[in-house]
């Protein structure tokens, strides 16, 4: 599941002249994944006030789900459905409501998908939350993909499982499959943190493109506070992108919806 297997046609490496160096740059893209948003959670104020693209993953069906993924889209950001998906392990409550889970029919599956992608508003794609139990469960990703197709979105698999099967569907279904490469901050302090969003920014360096995904909530203050201080100290060495750039540009997946959508 090579995420990164067809954008490796690099960058020439040219004279140290400033057009070059910004050249480089602008191919060296960083696209941060903010989960969780939606319930008006610690950091979110500050994730939408950064002055960088960013992707908002926006839970559905929660108190500040349509103000927030509004707010994002307004602002430039790029958003994204946040869904719920059963864990192999983790709290039910965690989950949220309209969540996927294994017991589900097809038909359910289907349902609730849609339900949850028409509850967020200008969402161009979806990604899981939790959901180790799910991703790996090549009936429910398939109905899942197949909607999120017919949707015009495309689906970002957050890897909280190494089994997952979502990589593979999406190739047998020609969609782009995009996955999360470091989580930011699965420790909950800026030093590691910050070492991390380094170590994405290397990644993107090395290999043209990056994804990774943060938190509001738990992490949410740390998360949004290293990300701001990062941008000037980054920002001559990657370039900070909207997950739906990457689609377009590495994978050249163009949204061609076959059944229509109330999320804009």
């Amino acid at each position: 599941m090579a995420l990164l297997i067809v954008f490796y046609a690099g960058i020439s490496a040219g004279g140290p002249t400033a057009a070059a160096s910004e050249s480089t740059s602008n191919h060296k893209r960083l696209a941060i994944i903010i989960d969780d948003v939606g319930n008006d959670m610690k950091g979110t104020a500050e994730i939408l006030a950064m002055p960088v693209k960013l992707t908002v993953a926006v839970m559905p069906f929660l108190p500040t789900t349509k103000k927030d993924a509004m707010a994002a889209h307004e602002k430039g950001m790029d958003v994204i459905v946040h869904m719920p998906m059963e864990p192999k392990k983790g709290r039910p409550e965690w989950l949220g409501p309209g969540a996927i889970t294994s017991n589900l029919t097809d038909e359910e599956v289907r349902s609730r998908v849609e339900k949850a992608i028409d509850d967020v508003p200008h969402a161009i794609g979806m990604n899981n939350h939790m959901g180790s139990k799910i991703t790996s469960d090549k009936r429910i990703m398939s109905i899942v993909l197949d909607v999120c197709k017919e949707r015009g979105l495309f689906f970002v698999d957050s890897r909280t499982n190494f089994r997952s099967v979502v990589g593979e569907l999406a190739i047998s279904k020609n969609m782009p499959p995009v996955g999360n490469d470091i989580f930011l901050d699965d420790q909950n302090s800026k030093q590691h943190i910050r070492k991390q969003l380094d170590l994405a920014a290397q990644r993107a360096i090395d290999k043209d493109i990056c994804v990774v995904i943060g938190h509001v909530g738990h992490s949410g203050m740390n998360t949004s506070a290293v990300i701001r201080e990062s941008v000037s100290r980054l920002k001559n060495q990657v370039q900070f992108v909207g997950i739906g750039d990457l689609v377009r540009d590495v994978w050249q997946w163009q949204s061609a919806p076959t059944l229509p959508t109330d999320n804009k």
